[in-house]
C-alpha cells in the first residue's frame, strides 16, 4: 500500500480577529493576544503596528504571567529556587511568557469577543494558568477584562499588565512632548534599568504639558473616584483619551518610548495597568496568589473624545 505524499504545511498568515462599533475598530492579534491596532474613522487611537510584523517596545502586548522585568530572570518560592529565560547575562526576564504565544477565539460577537490561551508550567514557572481576555467595544470606548485561573495542582503566583500605546496626534519622533498629561498615582519607586532600586518617593501626577521629559515610571498609591475606579488623562492635537482601571490594577507603568528605535521615539506614550511593580515575582510586592481552581479578574477601559 503506497503512503501519499505529505504535503500539508501549519497556516502562516496574520491571524487576529476584528471588531467594529461605530467608527471605532479594533484589531487583536492572536499571536501574542495583544492590541495590534484601534483606530476611530482616520484617527489612531492606539499606535499599533502592521499585521504580520513584530511590534517594539511590546506594543500592545499582554504581560503575564508578570509585567515588567525580573531582575536575571531568578525568584524563590516556597523554597524553590527558579531561573526564566533571559537575554543574556546580567539581563532581565522581561513581560512574561506569552508575547509570542498562540491565542484561541473563545467567543465572539461583532462588538465583542474573548481570545484565550494558556499558560503552561516550565523551568523557571513552574504553574499552569488559563488566560481569557474580554473584549467590548463601544463608539467611544473600549473595555478589557483580564481573567486568570489557576489550572494546576499548587498555588500560582503571578502579575498581570496590558501595555497599550495611547495616540493623541503625534506623528514625528518627540511629538508626544505637546500632549497634556494626567497620572492619578502619588507614589513612584525609584528604578534602575528598569528594575526597583529598594526606595519609593512622592510622584506628583500633574504633569502637564510632558515637553522634554522623559517617562518611565512605575507608580502606585493610585487616587480613585468614588466609583473605585483611577484615571489617566491624555491630550493631543487628535483629543482626549481617558484610560481608566479598576481596583484590581494598584500599579501603573508610565513610558514615553525614549529608547524605542528612531521613527517610533516619544510619538506616543504607554500607560500599562499592572497588578504588581516590577521584579515583583522576586520581591513578593502585590503578587496574586491563587490556590487549583481560583479566579482573579481585572478590567480597564479606553475611552476618547475628539
Amino acid at each position: 500500500m503506497s503512503v501519499p505524499p505529505m504535503t500539508s504545511w501549519p497556516d502562516t498568515e496574520p491571524a487576529e480577529v476584528e471588531l467594529v462599533s461605530g467608527d471605532a475598530r479594533l484589531a487583536v492579534d492572536l499571536r501574542g493576544g495583544g492590541l495590534r491596532a484601534l483606530t476611530v474613522g482616520d484617527r489612531a487611537v492606539l499606535d499599533g503596528y502592521a499585521a504580520g510584523t513584530v511590534p517594539s517596545g511590546r506594543r500592545g502586548g499582554v504581560l503575564l504571567p508578570w509585567p515588567n522585568r525580573l531582575r536575571d530572570g531568578q525568584w524563590t518560592w516556597e523554597g524553590q529556587q527558579l531561573q526564566l529565560d533571559t537575554a543574556g547575562p546580567g539581563k532581565p526576564a522581561a513581560h512574561g511568557l506569552v508575547t509570542w504565544q498562540r491565542w484561541s477565539v473563545l467567543a465572539r460577537h461583532s462588538d465583542a469577543v474573548t481570545v484565550g490561551t494558556v499558560v503552561e508550567a516550565r523551568p523557571g514557572y513552574p504553574f499552569r494558568l488559563a488566560a481569557a481576555l474580554d473584549h467590548s467595544l463601544a463608539a467611544d470606548r473600549l473595555t478589557v477584562t483580564v481573567r486568570v485561573r489557576n489550572a494546576g495542582e499548587r498555588a500560582a503566583p503571578f502579575g498581570a499588565g496590558m501595555h497599550p500605546y495611547l495616540a493623541v496626534g503625534a506623528t514625528a519622533d518627540g511629538g508626544i512632548g505637546d500632549a497634556e498629561l494626567t497620572v492619578p498615582a502619588r507614589t513612584a519607586i525609584d528604578l534602575d534599568g528598569g528594575l526597583p532600586t529598594g526606595t519609593r518617593r512622592p510622584f506628583d501626577g500633574a504633569i502637564g504639558r510632558i515637553g522634554d521629559r522623559a517617562l518611565d515610571d512605575a507608580v502606585t498609591d493610585l487616587v480613585r473616584d468614588d466609583d473605585g475606579w483611577a484615571r489617566v488623562s491624555l491630550r493631543g492635537p487628535a483629543g482626549a483619551l481617558e484610560l481608566a482601571v479598576d481596583g484590581s490594577w494598584p500599579w501603573l507603568q508610565v513610558y514615553s518610548g525614549d529608547t524605542l528605535p528612531e521613527g517610533q521615539r516619544r510619538r506616543s506614550l504607554a500607560v500599562e495597568p499592572m497588578t504588581c511593580p516590577p521584579n515583583a515575582l522576586a520581591d513578593g510586592v502585590d503578587l496574586v496568589v491563587l490556590e487549583p481552581g481560583e479566579t482573579w479578574s481585572g478590567t480597564w477601559t479606553l475611552g476618547w473624545a475628539a
